[in-house]
């Protein structure tokens, strides 16, 4: 069941029967609502996503949380609203790699550093597929790579969400990894580039998981080939693994999400948010709730855990954008 909650209520407010109190660092966060920043128009799976954690947090804090939807900038408005806010914990990001990690790194506009933030609860890791048209002769990632290289064989076209997105990266990445090459075809988001797909305009396309696909390929629409993942959750668990491929076994890639503050945001404030995100997460509902639309959840980590998640995804992607030689444009 999802939550279908109008984009002007963005006051997320309930009263706190459920949680067990958290011990606070000094007034925080009785003194006012907390803003949840999600860096996407009102509407999309990212918005979607923070309304129903912002639930949650609200409840374990006592406090309100008002979800405030800042697009624009493929992320990067959202990711400098916090930064430009008071560094005090009542404000905070419903992040991932694209508008943290990869933003700064690729485009010059962003004006600020992956270590600008402070990742207080990693929440999720998405599921990233690699799509082939339904027509295209091959039906695993062994055999579409080998394809892919073939002797004499033209570059296969593939579809993503747009220049510089974690799927356009990936797929280059994927390229250089297995010597084979491929032409890149950026699209808007994710549908049209899967409507392209399944009309057979593009050759494959790596794109977020979602639970239409799988319709897609049962009705011969097109094929899924693999995940990114190393682990799915059990509603994804017929999708193969990368980690099942001959050719390129560790090429394990997801789309991490999280709650990130600034960097110099007072430790006890981010110890209290970090315990308010633990809370959403062990609630089986919003489990439920979000591993059918492909995102793993994660357990609540300590705050030494949360920095060294943070600092191994920023290693990843800064190694995957050097490869390819990359520069902020």
């Amino acid at each position: 069941m999802r939550w279908n909650l109008p984009a002007r209520a963005a006051a997320i407010c309930l009263a706190a029967c459920a949680a067990a109190p958290l011990a606070h660092a000094a007034d925080y966060p009785a003194e006012k609502p907390l803003s949840l920043i999600v860096p996407y128009p009102a509407g999309g799976a990212s918005d979607a996503s923070a309304r129903q954690f912002g639930v949650h947090i609200a409840r374990a804090l006592k406090q309100q949380v008002v979800v405030e939807n800042v697009g624009g900038g493929a992320g990067m408005l959202g990711a400098r609203r916090v930064l430009t806010s008071a560094p005090d914990g009542y404000t905070f990001l419903h992040g991932s790699a694209n508008e943290v990690i990869l933003s700064p790194f690729l485009n010059a506009a962003a004006r600020y550093k992956p270590e600008d933030f402070r990742l207080a609860q990693p929440i999720s890791e998405a599921t990233i597929v690699l799509l082939a048209r339904a027509d295209l002769p091959v039906s695993n990632v062994d055999d579409f790579i080998a394809y892919a290289k073939r002797p004499g064989a033209k570059p296969l076209t593939f579809g993503s969400v747009g220049v510089g997105s974690l799927y356009h990266i990936m797929t280059e990445y994927l390229g250089r990894r297995v010597g084979a090459e491929f032409l890149h075809v950026p699209y808007r988001g994710a549908a049209p580039a899967l409507q392209d797909l399944i009309g057979r305009q593009v050759d494959f396309a790596v794109l977020p998981y979602q639970q239409a696909m799988e319709g897609m390929a049962a009705q011969q629409q097109l094929k899924i080939l693999t995940s990114f993942s190393s682990t799915l959750p059990a509603p994804l668990a017929k999708l193969p693994l990368i980690s099942q491929s001959n050719t390129i076994p560790d090429f394990v890639y997801t789309i991490a999400g999280g709650y990130y503050v600034r960097q110099d945001t007072p430790a006890l404030a981010v110890d209290t948010l970090r315990r308010a995100v633990g809370y959403a997460l062990e609630q089986p509902e919003l489990r439920e709730r979000m591993e059918a639309e492909g995102r793993l959840l994660l357990r609540p980590m300590s705050q030494q855990d949360a920095d060294a998640y943070a600092v191994a995804q920023v290693a990843k992607y800064r190694e995957m954008i050097q490869a390819l030689g990359l520069k902020p444009m």
